[in-house]
């Protein structure tokens, strides 16, 4: 008990800061967030491409979309819910992307203001989603095959629901038949008649096209009528038009294979209205290697090019194991006869895939792309013109090579980030902001939307001419032994100085990662350390270097050496990899810690080793920090180097003599691995402080060395706790305590300090992402975030972890997963130090107007209309000119306002009234007789649609058993009608009443109840109706098998 009240009276009275400072950093003054995000996101899933703006859009499991446009700009979206996508699609030019993730939310991102506009929560499961190209609309088909229409009102951007349903019964082939499989997988609107029909593909692989206005359907195929043929049911899987005009579709089942149906692209001539169209057999089957190994077609895409070089590129599914699930087939006038095929070999199975487009107005070059989402969530890319090359000439007698993958990554990096630094807010930058804007256009961008002149630069290439006119340096050491000095001014990395080097005449890379890195503007110093335990020490030349010395290119080769910046290297051998290295600024002095727990003290002038010695340790080896001061112990002035090893013990030697300063080490009860140890002198702080507010600090050197005041700590971070000691204490080797923060829940993976004016406080970074703020030395807590999709795995002996930290004294760190993607994070409150930020993180265009190659694709296609788009292969399945269709064309913007007029009005209201009564008794288990809707819309539509949804204003009866009792349904429904009409006209009360069931006048209810009867008694008279239409109906489907059996023979002896 006295232990517990004396360790309380030591807090308090120490609870103010050392140098009276009561003003210290507070909680408003600190907001870590991410400033920007740079790469590939790891674990995507999908993939999105608006044509006009030229922007990728790549979404995560975890949530995350980011979004990739011209001029190297990149910008990450992080949803609320870190869930993966569904769908993801662009309102064409419009600035919204939409993205509908796994709980059926349906989010409306604004990519001017980049935030999270709207979501709308659908209710039921959303098995298929398409944005129309021309205009704000949506449809949404669901899992028991209804479809609904959305509206993107721009002004807001919110989603409307709108009142225009398609229900199954509606434009199902064959509604009456109870199916699991009645999700509506596909929803995509005709090219050129996209106001006015939508082809709809149901899982169970009926095909309807949708006549928009009239609210039917014009044709009905596939399905059971095909399945029964063949004796084999199969699920679709995928669809795309292969048509620019939308007369032919293919279609991917669960079994492999790929049909290719027919659509018409207009009423058929000498068709009557009412008539619907019914096509039992595709018009062409591709012959892939997926339908032998039963893979199922998770994608299909089309490219048009011309009459020869358009292409299907097939997917398979990524949870089958095999070597062939990507392929593009050539479709042209040959397919029938042959198929030319290519088969991709990927370094892992596909989830996505993408095509994108890098044509500009100013350059005649044109670039394709095909873009791939591995299993694993890396993203691969294939030259798409060499894909288009090799098919077109891989039967030739010199077949061009095969088109090769490439792996997605930061340009200009070979290898992985084993070891970096950071320095920041160089006042003495020379580059304006316009200079930046006109760079970020010139240097390669990881997904290429824009062709690059041959030479990979514009006349304003980067001029280096030394690291202190840089605003930003981040110094980057390698896997492969490479070191890499980057300006992050602005918030992309621009390559300025590869280092190869290895000694005075080898210029080759070692092939060993570098650990550790130390360096010093100031003195223009550059020391390294390797696994191998061998450090390298560069001295550089004065500044600034020759304008015409530039060496660095846009394609990121080199000049042999670096001569005119290198002054010289020296090197020498140390025991063990090295973790930690540290130079005295008034000695020059190099202490380098090893993980064999080797302390080395170098002077750099030889190199000399002055003393050397072995840190033993029951726990684990290696010796993580060391730090430089000069203090006062029995009254004598010391040069004294603070030794943490990596079991969080902390001892001290005498860096003169070598010798120890205290027989015992400073170590908590339970050990952990250590990560950070700082000395915190306030005195060192506060000159700190103010070398950072006139932007002179250049080094993440030891501090200067003054005096030691009163109170001094030591600051020790592990993966479990942090320790503040006393210094004078622990160089005695006594243990004491003044504050400790024990991590429960998570482990720690990096830690740092930052200064401010007058204060320094803590960063915590743990393996989950989330980042805390602390107070020094009270260690309390100022702020915590989380930087999603951060993902951090402790390495395995004797390797290297994939994850990168490293920070600046300012408060800005950077993490780095992988050769992938890094994230800057700021932790200061209104703090700027990157430029162009506004800029680089723009993706939409407001101003962008639609190129002159743009517009004219449309013509292109006309012209192209004669030649025709598959040749034989998919003629007209009549096989007679009378039936070809004529082309379509339309107003967009009269047909979309026309649009806006049909989608605000119910075309099936009974399925709308049905809608709303759904919402209003949702809760509801009880429902009484009066709630019950007398025109029951359960079985309206069944009566009305039989075989894709005949009009309900436009019934016409053709089974002559049924006629007479259907003309009387009609009558009865007008007069319903009429019925509604006067009840509009009534007082608001009856209305009222109406709807919640409460009992009206007496002449309404008789009224009511002999209506009642009468629906009865046709409800009764129904069911023989529809098995009359049924018998009706089957036989409509084999007397038309039985008409194209009949023609296929006519021909074939016609042939013979």
């Amino acid at each position: 008990m006295f232990v517990s009240v004396k360790k309380l009276v030591e807090k308090a009275s120490n609870s103010k800061k050392p140098g009276g400072n009561s003003d210290g950093l507070k909680a408003s003054d600190v907001d870590p967030h991410m400033v920007f995000h740079y790469g590939i996101p790891l674990g995507c899933c999908m993939f999105a491409y608006e044509s006009i703006q030229k922007i990728l859009a790549i979404s995560t499991m975890d949530g995350r979309i980011k979004l990739f446009g011209k001029d190297n700009s990149q910008a990450l979206l992080e949803s609320d819910d870190t869930v993966p996508s569904k769908f993801l699609e662009f309102v064409q030019n419009q600035g919204i992307l939409v993205n509908v993730n796994c709980k059926n939310h349906i989010e409306v991102w604004d990519l001017d203001k980049k935030l999270l506009s709207h979501v709308h929560v659908f209710k039921e499961e959303i098995t298929s989603f398409t944005v129309m190209q021309s205009g704000s609309y949506m449809y949404v088909g669901d899992s028991v095959g209804n479809i609904k229409v959305l509206k993107i009102d721009q002004d807001v951007c919110h989603v409307v629901q709108m009142k225009y349903t398609i229900p199954l019964s509606a434009s199902h082939g064959n509604p009456t038949e109870v199916s699991a499989d009645r999700a509506v997988i596909s929803i995509m609107p005709q090219p050129t008649a996209e106001s006015k029909r939508i082809l709809i593909i149901f899982k169970d692989g009926f095909i309807t096209l949708w006549e928009i206005r009239e609210s039917k359907a014009i044709l009905v195929t596939g399905g059971s009528m095909f399945q029964s043929v063949h004796n084999e049911a199969k699920h679709v899987t995928s669809a795309c038009w292969v048509c620019p005009f939308g007369s032919k579709v293919a279609v991917g089942y669960n079994n492999g294979e790929i049909l290719i149906w027919s659509v018409p692209t207009t009423k058929l001539k000498n068709e009557p209205a009412s008539e619907i169209s019914i096509q039992n057999a595709p018009i062409c089957k591709l012959i892939l290697g997926f339908r032998s190994e039963k893979i199922p077609i998770a994608s299909l895409k089309w490219v048009y090019a011309d009459a020869k070089a358009t292409r299907l590129y097939v997917m398979g599914a990524s949870d089958v194991a095999s070597t062939s699930l990507m392929q593009v087939i050539l479709l042209n006038e040959h397919t029938e006869s042959r198929t030319i095929k290519l088969g991709l070999h990927l370094s892992e199975p596909c989830v996505d895939m993408v095509v994108t487009s890098s044509a500009t107005e100013q350059s005649k070059l044109k670039q394709d792309f095909l873009l791939l989402i591995g299993k694993s969530g890396n993203i691969y890319m294939y030259d798409d013109c060499s894909i288009e090359k090799y098919l077109l000439q891989c039967q030739s007698r010199s077949p061009p090579s095969l088109p090769k993958e490439v792996m997605v990554k930061i340009p200009f990096v070979d290898s992985n980030i084993t070891v970096a630094k950071l320095i920041t807010d160089n006042p003495y930058a020379l580059s304006s902001d316009e200079d930046y804007i006109l760079l970020a256009k010139d240097i390669p961008s990881l997904v290429p939307f824009e062709t690059k002149s041959r030479d990979g630069g514009h006349s304003n290439s980067y001029q280096f001419s030394g690291f202190g006119k840089v605003k930003n340096l981040y110094i980057t050491g390698h896997s492969d032994g490479a070191i890499n000095f980057w300006d992050l001014s602005c918030p992309f990395p621009v390559p300025i100085l590869p280092v190869k080097q290895q000694s005075e005449d080898d210029f080759s890379l070692s092939g060993v990662a570098l650990t550790a890195l130390y360096f010093d503007g100031n003195s223009r110093v550059l020391i390294s350390g390797d696994q191998s335990g061998t450090v390298r020490i560069f001295k550089f030349k004065p500044e600034p270097y020759t304008a015409e010395n530039s060496f660095i290119s846009f394609q990121g080769s080199t000049k042999k050496g670096n001569n005119h910046i290198i002054h010289s290297v020296k090197v020498l051998k140390v025991n063990g990899s090295i973790l930690s290295l540290n130079v005295s600024h008034s000695t020059k002095h190099l202490a380098i810690g090893s993980d064999q727990g080797d302390l080395s003290l170098v002077d750099t002038e030889g190199p000399n080793i002055i003393f050397q010695s072995h840190i033993a340790s029951d726990f684990c080896l290696g010796i993580i920090s060391t730090q430089f001061k000069t203090c006062s112990l029995q009254n004598f002035e010391k040069n004294v180097l603070v030794v943490a090893t990596k079991d969080s013990s902390v001892l001290a030697f005498d860096s003169d003599t070598g010798n120890m300063l205290s027989a015992s080490m400073v170590r908590p009860k339970k050990p952990s691995r250590a990560l950070f140890m700082q000395i915190l002198d306030w005195q060192d702080i506060s000159v700190r402080g103010a070398n950072i507010s006139n932007g002179l600090d250049m080094s993440r050197g030891s501090p200067i060395e003054e005096g030691i005041p009163k109170q001094s700590f030591i600051l020790i971070c592990s993966e479990k706790a942090a320790y503040v000691y006393s210094l004078i204490h622990a160089i005695q080797g006594v243990k004491k305590v003044h504050y400790k923060k024990k991590f429960h829940s998570i482990s720690c993976c990096w830690a740092s300090t930052f200064y401010t004016a007058s204060d320094v406080s803590l960063i915590l970074l743990f393996t989950s992402g989330k980042v805390e703020i602390r107070s020094l030395p009270e260690l309390s807590l100022l702020k915590e975030t989380s930087i999603r999709g951060f993902r951090y795995s402790t390495p395995k002996p004797n390797s290297l972890s994939d994850s990168s930290m490293c920070s600046s004294n300012c408060g800005d760190f950077i993490m780095v997963n992988g050769d992938q993607e890094f994230f800057i994070v700021s932790v200061l409150l209104q703090k700027e130090s990157f430029r162009i930020l506004d800029s680089i993180s723009r993706i939409y265009r407001k101003d962008l107007t639609l190129s002159q190659e743009v517009l004219a694709s449309g013509t292109t296609v006309q012209k192209d209309k004669k030649k025709g788009i598959f040749g034989s292969v998919l003629k007209d399945i009549k096989g007679s000119k009378k039936h070809v269709p004529e082309l379509e064309t339309e107003d967009t913007k009269e047909s979309i306002e026309e649009l806006s007029t049909i989608f605000s009005n119910a075309n099936f209201p009974c399925e709308v009234e049905n809608r709303d009564n759904q919402a209003v008794d949702e809760d509801e288990i009880d429902l009484k007789i009066d709630d019950i809707d007398l025109d029951d819309p359960g079985e309206k539509p069944k009566e009305q649609n039989i075989l894709a949804a005949l009009n309900k204003h436009k019934l016409k009866f053709q089974a002559f058993t049924a006629g007479k009792l259907k003309q009387m349904k009609v009558k009865s429904e007008k007069t319903i009608s009429k019925e509604e009409q006067q009840d509009e006209k009534s007082s608001a009360v009856d209305q009222i009443k109406k709807k919640y069931g409460f009992s009206l006048p007496v002449e309404s209810s008789a009224a009511k109840m002999a209506e009642s009867k009468l629906h009865e008694n046709l409800r009764k008279l129904q069911g023989i109706s529809l098995k009359t239409t049924e018998m009706q109906d089957t036989a409509k489907s084999f007397s038309s098998m039985a008409r194209e059996l009949l023609r296929t023979t006519e021909e074939e002896k016609r042939i013979s």
